[in-house]
């Protein structure tokens, strides 16, 4: 079983240009609690290096691409993020790593509750003993 799970979002627009609509328990299988995104960052930089207890996301490379690394603790995958048009759904209990940003890169992230510190597994050990329960 893949751990990449990509929604594609329904492309709408014109001769003016692109949009695309994201609706909580529509297109997004999940209340959205927090958006954020990650840009300006620098060439050679990874970021991530954790998972989450309880928290879904979905990461959308609205703009250039980055790579993700997804592990569940028995299998790793990677996938390129290049499409402002497709959603990568990272559920709970998921090591993610993000590498290869683009210079003109913003990842834009929903998230199904708000941040909360104690929801993080940031050490990989600790997620090992998570992934097997």
């Amino acid at each position: 079983m893949s751990l990449i799970n990509l929604i594609e979002f329904n492309r709408l627009g014109d001769d003016r240009g692109g949009l695309i609509s994201l609706e909580k328990n529509t297109n997004i299988p999940f209340d959205i609690k927090r958006v954020y995104y990650i840009f300006d960052t620098k060439k050679g930089v990874a970021r991530g290096f954790h998972a989450h207890k309880d928290l879904q996301q979905i990461a959308i490379c609205v703009k250039g691409s980055c790579r993700f690394i997804l592990d569940n603790g028995v299998q790793r995958e990677s996938i390129l993020l290049d499409q402002p048009n497709k959603g990568l759904l990272i559920n709970s209990i998921i090591w993610r790593e993000m590498h290869d940003f683009s210079e003109d890169c913003v990842l834009m992230v929903l998230a199904s509750h708000q941040y909360d510190e104690s929801d993080y597994i940031r050490n990989y050990d600790d997620f090992m003993t998570a992934s097997i329960k």
